[in-house]
């Protein structure tokens, strides 16, 4: 091994380990390379990374011994066993004031727990998500560091250098302690679940509604994202729809329609669960995908539950206005309810998220980014408290001129049997929102009759009473509820 020293080491030679590694020296840093199969690395050095100032290393202790102080070493391996092992494998070769970075779509909460367990040792923790695929590891991914505030100015020029950059500024920024980073690329997946799916849902509705062939609908995304849904989803739809296979036919219709994934939009729902926050559009996203899965199942009851028989007798293009709209509306919608997670994690974990900030590095490098986010991003540069998307002047206009679309394309996929759980998700959580009054009085009163729960009274909020609904139960409560 050569005797120069590296500024960080990273292992995992997969295709984003490789492509991160190829942006870092491309940037000028030198960057020392390990695999758990070190035939690997060899295969690296002599192919992909020939002709670079990139070392290998054999072993871990001759990758530690190879790095200049304070140590940085990043993983990009599997979430969950294979991070735990790395990282105990590494406690022993690193000192006080080295930096462990896992970039991998590990669980904030591993993420919290390494942070804690390290806190002895003063080896520094950071959890970062890394999103924009392969392409975008090599040429300017979005990264959002979180863990251990002191090892930040050591990462910082490294990471802002290889990021992508929007209107000149760097697509990373500090995201906050612990496990924030890992959270907040968490909720980014579970937004990104939740615009596939609209797409989706918008794509169904053009074929089975209107009956648009694949060169129509490109055309359609196309022009789309020449205006405010300007963005990489919109952009790879065209494409995809334009493609054909090598016997010169497209080839979407040939695609199995089942959907696999690997977790992050779960994880997202389940916490909203758990933070008691209704991400009800990433919920019903999750679920698409699960009965898409059900793909045997659905051919078979395809064949004896019936549907509607009515057809499209409107104007296309006025419809077509009105799909736009309704995209863009429940994109706000979604947005607006990941922010909330965001915003309710924050407060338990006591995170100093910056929203704004947030926004920006979602502006680009990642597969969520678009131009709808740098209007996010004056949102919250406007009023950092704010407390809800749908609350700011700009997205307030915006929704008022979407919602009556988002209504049509909801009332017409009910009539026309076509499912769209993502774009009637976001309908029912703005009707819910701006609701003065919901029926959960009755749902109160029900939990009271049965369970003596209690409720409150309008004019005496934060006062719990019971009644004695039939006459013969008892006068004693049970405890009082949780919001």
């Amino acid at each position: 091994m050569a005797d120069t020293k590296a500024d960080i080491a990273l292992i995992g030679l997969a295709v984003m380990g490789q492509n991160l590694i190829l942006n870092m020296d491309s940037k000028g840093f030198v960057v020392c390379a390990f695999n758990r199969t070190v035939e690997k690395v060899d295969h690296f050095l002599a192919n992909e990374a020939k002709g670079t100032k990139i070392i290998g290393a054999k072993s871990l202790a001759e990758m530690v011994a190879c790095l200049k102080k304070p140590r940085k070493v990043m993983l990009l391996v599997k979430a969950g066993a294979a991070v735990d092992e790395f990282v105990k494998k590494l406690i022993p070769l690193l000192e006080k004031g080295d930096i462990i970075i896992d970039g991998g779509n590990s669980q904030y909460l591993d993420t919290q727990r390494w942070c804690k367990q390290l806190e002895p040792t003063g080896i520094h923790y950071i959890g970062m998500g890394v999103s924009g695929g392969e392409d975008g590891a090599r040429y300017g991914p979005s990264l959002m560091p979180g863990g251990h505030p002191a090892a930040w100015p050591h990462i910082k020029p490294i990471f802002q250098a290889i990021s992508a950059k929007a209107n000149g500024e760097p697509c990373c920024d500090w995201v906050g302690e612990d496990g924030a980073g890992h959270f907040v690329k968490m909720v980014h997946n579970g937004i990104e679940y939740g615009d596939m799916q609209l797409i989706c849902e918008v794509y169904h509705l053009m074929k089975d509604v209107l009956g648009l062939g694949q060169d129509e609908m490109a055309k359609v995304f196309d022009d789309w994202n020449k205006g405010e849904l300007d963005s990489f989803l919109i952009e790879i739809t065209r494409d995809i729809l334009k493609f054909k296979d090598t016997d010169g036919k497209h080839l979407l219709p040939k695609i199995r329609d089942a959907a696999g994934q690997k977790g992050t939009g779960k994880w997202t729902g389940i916490s909203a669960l758990e933070y008691g926050v209704p991400v009800t559009l990433i919920g019903e996203a999750v679920f698409a995908r699960c009965l898409s899965a059900l793909k045997d199942e659905r051919v078979k009851a395809s064949q004896s539950l019936p549907g509607p028989s009515t057809k499209f007798d409107g104007d296309k293009k006025e419809f077509l206005e009105h799909l736009r709209k309704a995209l863009y509306a429940s994109k706000v919608i979604s947005y607006a309810q990941g922010f909330m997670l965001l915003r309710e994690a924050a407060k338990v974990h006591k995170w100093n998220l910056n929203y704004g900030s947030i926004a920006l590095m979602w502006r680009g490098g990642c597969i969520i980014r678009s131009v709808f986010l740098g209007n996010i991003k004056d949102a919250y540069t406007k009023n950092p408290q704010l407390s809800n998307l749908l609350l700011d002047p700009y997205f307030g206009e915006r929704m008022s001129g979407a919602q009556s679309s988002l209504r049509a394309a909801v009332a017409r996929a009910a009539l026309a049997g076509v499912p769209a759980p993502a774009l009637s998700a976001a309908l029912a959580f703005y009707d819910g929102y701006r609701a003065h009054v919901l029926p959960a009085n009755l749902l109160q009163a029900q939990r009271d009759y049965f369970g003596a729960h209690t409720y409150e009274l309008l004019s005496k909020p934060g006062t719990f009473v019971h009644t004695n609904w039939t006459g013969h139960g008892g006068n004693v409560s049970a405890s009082t509820y949780n919001n």
